[in-house]
């Protein structure tokens, strides 16, 4: 089944925005009542404020990893990190060596 993509006005886009700044409503609200994503409201709400709209996430099967614009870590972001997945190893690590033991406590026969 192909959906087509939905182009809306720049004028539609300028009045959704003018509504949610103007209504005190939550965003959320607005894009259900207008039938949009909350997504494409945000977008269009950044684009009229000067903001650079955030880059989409990269979904499987693009085949990219990482955005080549994207501004290289900090080294005590990259030491966070590192110290963060050790950690989370040495959780795994933890479990499966528990699951190891259960195999085996449970895998006996009974004498």
């Amino acid at each position: 089944m192909n959906k087509t993509r939905r182009e809306f006005t720049p004028e539609f886009k300028r009045e959704a925005v003018a509504l949610l700044r103007s209504s005190g409503r939550p965003l959320t609200q607005v894009a259900g009542e207008l039938g949009i994503q909350p997504s494409m409201l945000r977008s269009w709400r950044r684009r009229q404020n000067g903001e650079a709209p955030r880059p989409q996430p990269v979904t499987a099967g693009s085949g990219s990893v990482a955005s080549p614009s994207a501004p290289a870590s900090s080294p005590a972001d990259q030491a966070a990190e590192i110290a963060r997945l050790r950690r989370e190893l040495e959780r795994a690590r933890l479990e499966r060596d528990i699951l190891k033991k259960a195999i085996g406590i449970f895998s006996e026969t009974p004498r």
